[in-house]
């Protein structure tokens, strides 16, 4: 068997003691972090940076959007369906920000299986890529679904980058299927919108819930599983302290393939990392 000299850095009991409520949410847990390493890089993605700082701008730009234009109200719920990009913390966090509750949904689900999550969540709001816009076109009106914020690939990759972008996979590639959604929003747009509007912090405690995180409905259908800020806060803390030994803060960086819209990702590649302040690769 091969070597692993990090595992002696390990000691022979692990076995430390965590405070879930070090935190009395997920937004006081960001809140902390932003006041730690505002400065720092925290995501990377198709070269486009974005620092930590910048990202409690935008996420403070869409949480407000959320409660001044979307209106609305703590404890709805609010579908994110995209791959991993820049935008998707943005999303996270501002939900978060907003009060709201987060659905996460597989972007390569069927009509069928976006209209049960949908459905079963009572989703309110979704932001999804425009890639996937087609589906939902379908399946909306089945749903209680009323704002909608369409996001293209190259919305965060600065102006003339972005627009690049978005035209060579729009028309280039051909991969964005034909949808007419007219009550949509842009994404860039609600970021406008929700810049020149107030935001105003939500009254979050442990118990509320901040993810419906669904199964995968290999044995029947998909489940949303309820998980509260507290849930999200302890496990973040568990993993953190089992990294410990071998992560530094400030210090590291950590690629992302997998989907954000997983909980391991989630909790360990998004969550975790944070709180070291590590640089992340969204990629995918």
């Amino acid at each position: 068997m091969a070597s692993k000299p990090w595992l002696n850095q390990y000691p022979k009991e692990v076995n430390p003691e965590i405070n879930p409520d070090e935190y009395a949410s997920v937004l006081h847990f960001f809140e902390d972090c932003i006041k730690k390493y505002g400065d720092l890089i925290g995501f990377v993605n198709m070269g486009k940076t974005m620092t930590f700082k910048q990202l409690d701008e935008y996420s403070t730009q869409f949480a407000a959007y959320l409660q001044n234009h979307a209106k609305l109200k703590q404890g709805d719920r609010i579908a994110i369906q995209m791959p991993n990009l820049l935008q998707n913390p943005v999303v996270i966090f501002g939900a978060v920000k907003a009060g709201l509750i987060i659905v996460n949904t597989n972007p390569l689900y069927t009509e069928r299986e976006m209209e049960h999550q949908f459905k079963d969540s009572g989703a309110k709001a979704i932001v999804i890529l425009a890639n996937f816009a087609d589906k939902l076109e379908v399946i909306r009106k089945n749903t209680d679904i009323k704002n909608i914020i369409i996001t293209e690939i190259g919305d965060m990759q600065g102006a003339l980058k972005g627009a690049i972008v978005n035209f060579v996979v729009k028309y280039v590639k051909k991969m964005v299927p034909t949808y007419n959604i007219p009550e949509a929003v842009k994404f860039n747009d609600a970021l406008k919108l929700g810049k020149a509007s107030s935001w105003t912090k939500p009254e979050l405690k442990g118990s509320d819930v901040c993810f419906l995180q669904y199964t995968g409905g290999t044995t029947g259908v998909s489940k949303g599983a309820m998980l509260t800020h507290r849930n999200i806060v302890a496990n973040m803390l568990q993993s953190y302290e089992w990294f410990k030994p071998v992560l530094k803060e400030r210090e590291e960086i950590v690629i992302t393939p997998l989907p954000l819209y997983h909980i391991f990702a989630l909790t360990a590649n998004l969550l975790v990392m944070m709180k070291y302040g590590a640089k992340k690769y969204p990629d995918h």
